[in-house]
């Protein structure tokens, strides 16, 4: 296939480039650079199979030639309201990637007869009140609070991607994704791993807000994108959650972390107002997953963490 991927030098992004180009499809980039880093595509500069246009998915937006599949990443993600990056300061642009962005890729959808996939997320389910999380779960959120322009992009986006398939019968899709940890993730996300493991590797103690009692399951990327391959290559139309069911807390997470990095440097607890704000439990049911598209997690939490530091150590200008 001819795939286009929005979004494609973000984390996530760029490692659903390299796996359908392994897996012999033609790929088109897109990203406009506000999140996404040029470091994570460079690799594929010179690859025949890979094209890349500098766009925002917010505008109009034209691919020549015939396009088989779309897979719509674009939008900020990060939770760090310190970060240039995150969806706390760029609350307008959010918006317009989950609203704008995911009308213009159904809409090229649509006149290209190209099968569509869209990036949802767990935070659609926003705080929960229902453990795990099944599909069918209509959550617990807040539109207008703090984390709202990017909870709600992504409900919207969910909405309308249901309405052109029902409506024009556009061939859609929909992942939603929960914590996902890997190379290429940006340090200053905001979320726990990248928070913890930067810490550890830097030899300092390992922040934990409120008494760690929160609970959060992680996802290596690889696992996670072979979760979105195997759907994009499904004819399941309802969303399907990928991620790691297995459940821990905050304060086991930064104990493991502590543990394989060889951090003596111990924890610091922090009552903070984020400690309230965030969900306090986080976990996927997978059951639909694993019925539709044969899909489990492979890559346990030590082994991800072991594969995910060099990358750390290189971004930190450690030997």
């Amino acid at each position: 296939m001819r795939i286009l991927i929005t979004g494609a030098a973000g984390f996530l992004g760029s490692h659903l480039c390299d796996q359908l180009l392994g897996d012999g499809h033609e790929v088109i980039g897109m990203d406009n650079f506000v999140t996404g880093s040029p470091d994570n595509i460079a690799h594929l500069a010179n690859n025949e199979k890979f094209s890349f246009y500098k766009r925002d998915v917010s505008n109009y937006i034209f691919v020549p030639g015939k396009v088989d599949a779309i897979l719509h990443f674009a939008s900020p993600a990060s939770p760090n309201p310190l970060s240039k990056s995150g969806y706390f300061n760029l609350p307008i642009q959010t918006m317009k990637a989950g609203a704008l962005g995911t009308h213009n890729c159904l809409g090229l959808a649509r006149t290209q007869d190209a099968r569509f996939l869209l990036a949802s997320t767990s935070e659609i389910y926003g705080d929960p009140e229902v453990h795990p999380q099944v599909e069918t779960y209509a959550g617990n959120v807040d539109p207008v609070g703090t984390r709202a322009v990017y909870d709600e992009a992504k409900r919207f986006a969910e909405s309308l991607t249901m309405a052109y398939h029902r409506f024009h019968n556009v061939n859609t899709r929909i992942v939603r994704i929960f914590n996902t940890y890997g190379p290429r993730m940006d340090l200053e996300d905001g979320r726990a791993l990248p928070n913890l493991l930067k810490q550890a590797l830097l030899g300092q103690p390992l922040t934990v807000y409120g008494d760690g009692g929160q609970t959060r399951s992680f996802c290596f990327v690889n696992d996670l994108v072979d979760g979105i391959v195997k759907l994009l290559y499904s004819d399941e139309h309802f969303p399907v959650n990928i991620g790691n069911p297995i459940e821990m807390t905050i304060l086991q997470f930064a104990e493991t972390i502590n543990k394989i990095t060889g951090n003596k440097a111990g924890i610091t607890y922090i009552d903070d107002a984020r400690s309230a704000r965030d969900p306090q439990r986080r976990q996927p049911d997978i059951t639909r997953a694993h019925d539709i598209l044969n899909w489990v997690p492979k890559v346990d939490l030590e082994e991800g963490i072991r594969r995910t530091i060099p990358f750390f150590k290189q971004k930190l200008g450690i030997a």
